[in-house]
């Protein structure tokens, strides 16, 4: 906007408010109050920018952190129970009543939206961990790169798994079989590795972010102290993702079948 149009504007906010401002307050006040008034539909835009920002965390935190711990808890099911404990946790989320519903409700439609808008917020992201490398700007920079990384696992994980299943080409007692073949390869595994890793700290420190930004950790020893157990609970979703991750590595998942190798031929 040039400064003439911004002028005609102006001076038409002038003649509205010249009625409820009267002559009593001073030049710089009615022009400051003023420009408060045509200044506030660029604020629009800005509240827009806000509520996405707030759905986006609340999406991370709702449904998809629940999400994430019961897919935690699905593979651990691997380390204490084996393939049988790995078939039946499965076999029980697959049994649920309308299941389809569910999944796209929670899980797919609020998945979209956050990666997708989580994208957009890393590409806008200005990381100055160069300049100010202090432990919130590590922080904001790690939360982006684990965001790209995580959206980019999901995808490929889900790929491997869920669209495999839907098309027919493995069952869903065989989804075992399929996570064997993959961490028994070298390259996969160490991919496998950091993208859980990075999933854990994603949703840890976000987290984190979320009891901040929603205000419900105010001052800096609360704040502190959520610190300490949302990166202890990293650590410990971490280290049971790994876990798990080495239980599939156990020939009790090794499904000789032709149907899998087939499969395991594409994703490898």
């Amino acid at each position: 906007m040039n400064r003439d149009t911004s002028c005609s504007h102006l001076k038409k906010t002038e003649q509205f408010v010249e009625p409820f401002l009267g002559k009593g307050l001073c030049h710089d006040k009615r022009i400051l109050f003023m420009k408060t008034l045509y200044l506030a539909k660029g604020d629009r835009h800005f509240m827009k920018g806000f509520y996405s920002r707030k759905l986006h965390s609340l999406l991370g935190v709702i449904p998809l952190s629940l999400f994430f711990i019961e897919h935690m808890v699905t593979n651990f099911s691997a380390v204490e129970g084996g393939k049988e404990g790995f078939n039946d946790a499965v076999a029980f989320l697959n049994g649920l009543p309308l299941v389809i519903v569910l999944e796209t409700l929670l899980i797919w439609l609020p998945l979209f939206y956050h990666g997708v808008y989580g994208l957009y917020i890393a590409y806008q992201a200005k990381p100055n961990v160069g300049r100010f490398g202090n432990e919130r700007n590590w922080r904001y920079t790690l939360q982006r790169v684990s965001g790209v990384i995580t959206f980019v696992f999901v995808i490929w994980h889900i790929w491997e798994t869920r669209f495999q299943v839907a098309l027919g080409n493995v069952t869903h007692e065989e989804l075992g079989g399929v996570i064997h073949g993959i961490v028994m390869n070298p390259v996969t595994f160490i991919l496998y590795l950091i993208s859980v890793v990075a999933a854990s700290y994603h949703f840890a420190n976000g987290l984190w972010s979320f009891l901040v930004s929603w205000g419900i950790t105010v001052g800096p020893r609360a704040q502190r102290v959520s610190s300490y157990i949302c990166m202890s609970l990293f650590a410990i979703v971490a280290i049971m993702f790994i876990v798990s991750l080495l239980a599939f590595r156990s020939m009790d998942f090794q499904v000789a079948t032709s149907m899998i190798d087939a499969v395991k031929t594409v994703l490898i």
